[in-house]
């Protein structure tokens, strides 16, 4: 005959398969918020769209550009334009620029948001230097394009409709990379040396 099992090594076995559970839904919770994110705009973030809208509205809406870098990046970085207005559903190309004032190559990258929140579905990125990384190589200067375009759908919606200033804003973080890689040049924007 069996005997029953030790009533603490079913609750060990219980509290593992938690554990287990618990350990599991934390890795999948970053790309979860962020397939969430891109779905729905939550927290402002934008959507990507491979062609410009063919729908341009005579309504207008003002588009406000911000610029940050973490603590640790030397870089400087600043929008060559601080806002620009446009029809809702045109195109609008905007242009950011970075420094690297330091005696090194310095690799980064843009994370970004739109504000207000309900705008942030309806901001569409067709080319953006954030899809990328950037290397700029000491003393170098790089002007980097953003085209986008407010899809005409927020006028439906409830909570977007009445948006009429939009800011996007980039923050740089420093990437790590080979000194080999970080050699060289960034591709994807219009560079000058500085000397």
């Amino acid at each position: 005959m069996r005997k029953p099992a030790d009533p603490n090594a079913r609750m060990a076995l219980r509290l593992s398969g938690i554990v287990v559970v618990m350990v599991a839904l934390s890795f999948a919770a970053v790309p979860f918020y962020n397939w969430f994110c891109r779905v729905t705009g939550y927290a402002g973030t934008t959507s990507v769209a491979e062609q410009e809208s063919d729908v341009v509205l005579d309504r207008t809406v003002t588009v406000r550009f911000d610029a940050n870098v973490e603590r640790d990046m030397p870089w400087e970085f600043r929008p060559v334009e601080r806002q620009m207005e446009l029809k809702i559903g045109e195109t609008g190309l905007a242009f950011y620029e970075a420094y690297n004032p330091t005696d090194r190559p310095i690799a980064g990258t843009a994370s970004y948001n739109v504000s207000p929140d309900a705008a942030g579905y309806y901001f569409s990125k067709i080319q953006c230097f954030c899809f990328t990384e950037q290397v700029l190589q000491p003393g170098e200067r790089m002007q980097m394009p953003v085209t986008f375009f407010v899809d005409p759908e927020m006028v439906n919606d409830r909570d977007a409709k009445n948006v009429r200033h939009i800011t996007l804003s980039y923050t740089f973080h420093v990437t790590d990379l080979p000194e080999a890689q970080a050699a060289l040049d960034a591709p994807a924007a219009t560079k000058t040396s500085i000397n």
